[in-house]
């Protein structure tokens, strides 16, 4: 099954831990590459995604094949450059001047394998005034203005409910390492690809950031409400709350669809700026409307009129919805000790090439032996080096 996957011809060495790195390297591990997880000869447990067997550790894993390795010693340093040179992509995510102590940056590394494409993602930046910082999700969700125009007006900064900048900044860093190894094609060698969590919080915020640049405007916090478009938003209901979303052309049909065509003429209710100024009125008087019938009701209504609507729910709400399941991003896998679970699928389809769970997380060092037989260690080599610690 491997070798029919769009990304089966290229090897990976992993040297990522918590969230953001290995979140670009699952990306590479669905769609085929023959990932080596290289870890500590303990393990790992990071207390960010929990032990190896947990819910989290498992989604991040899978699809890999792990290979223990103490990077400190020279026996560990020099398997790992012997796995360097035939490798297509190394991916780290330390802090910035780790790689360097340890003597396995980007500079050394490409004197072994001028191919490879080596990716890096880091809290702030390589290199700047806060290079050297520990960086975490929340800190970049703060530092990038995030957290400013989140939440509801007044109540002070709010994060996102998930760890947007790590798992951003993961689908950033394997973009790039996409587009380094389609250039290669072309120039026979391999780069330096870098991104981090601050970086990618920008890139999140789009318009938001956008508009601070171009108008030097600051937004300001809207809630559940959309920060340029009414009624675009949250709305309660007789039975629970809804999600709208009605531009210009489409507050016509919705007042019609509500039974009230008149609002959609009312002084102050008619263009999208005059809306925009009077958002608390014209929210209020829909959200009158809105509690006379169910959720559901309004969530048929709305959509037959072409109007954007759709249920909150929570995530066993969410995945029993048959729109989440027919498109199956509940994906199925088979653990050796855990035995059947889900876990979250790939949001990508394609229409020849689909990605697989092939494997789930694997335990520490469990192919071990096979990766060092694979660069040349026979047996005996294997038992001296597990005496030494070193994998």
């Amino acid at each position: 099954m491997n070798d029919r996957l769009p990304l089966s011809r290229f090897k990976v060495l992993d040297l990522t831990r918590v969230r953001a790195g290995p979140s670009a390297v699952r990306q590479l591990a669905d769609w085929g590459a023959d990932v080596i997880k290289i870890e500590m000869p303990l393990g790992e447990d990071d207390g960010y995604t929990g032990t190896r067997h947990s819910a989290d550790f498992q989604n991040l894993h899978r699809n890999k094949r792990s290979l223990t390795l103490d990077l400190k010693s020279p026996a560990g340093k020099e398997i790992l450059e012997k796995l360097v040179a035939d490798a297509d992509v190394l991916v780290e995510n330390y802090r910035p001047d780790v790689k360097f102590r340890l003597g396995i940056d980007y500079d050394a590394l490409r004197k072994i394998n001028p191919r490879l494409v080596y990716a890096s993602i880091s809290g702030f930046g390589q290199d700047g005034p806060y290079a050297k910082r520990p960086g975490v999700d929340q800190i970049a969700q703060g530092m990038s203005g995030f957290m400013s125009v989140t939440g509801h007006h007044g109540q002070g900064p709010m994060r996102a409910g998930a760890a947007i900048g790590d798992v951003s900044s993961g689908l950033y860093c394997a973009i790039g390492i996409l587009i380094a190894l389609l250039e290669r094609e072309h120039s026979g060698e391999g780069q330096w690809v870098q991104t981090s969590l601050l970086e990618a919080m920008f890139g999140l915020l789009d318009f938001q950031a956008a508009g601070w640049l171009f108008d030097r405007k600051l937004p300001r916090q809207a809630g559940n409400d959309h920060p340029k478009l009414v009624p675009t938003g949250t709305f309660q209901t007789k039975d629970g709350h809804i999600n709208v979303g009605a531009n210009q052309q489409r507050w016509l049909p919705m007042c019609r669809a509500m039974g009230v065509e008149e609002m959609a003429t009312r002084p102050g209710f008619v263009t999208r700026d005059e809306r925009l100024k009077n958002r608390d009125t014209v929210n209020a008087a829909l959200t009158a409307v809105f509690m006379t019938r169910t959720s559901a009701e309004w969530v048929d209504v709305l959509n037959a009129a072409g109007v954007p609507c759709g249920p909150i729910y929570d995530l066993e709400q969410a995945f029993a919805d048959p729109q989440v399941q027919h498109v199956g991003i509940a994906a199925d896998v088979e653990h050796p000790t855990l035995g059947h679970k889900q876990i979250v699928g790939q949001p990508i389809h394609m229409s020849r090439t689909p990605w697989a769970m092939r494997s789930a997380a694997p335990e520490a060092g469990a192919h071990t032996d096979e990766i060092l037989q694979s660069v040349g260690y026979d047996a005996a080599a294997i038992a001296r080096l597990r005496a030494q610690r070193v994998v």
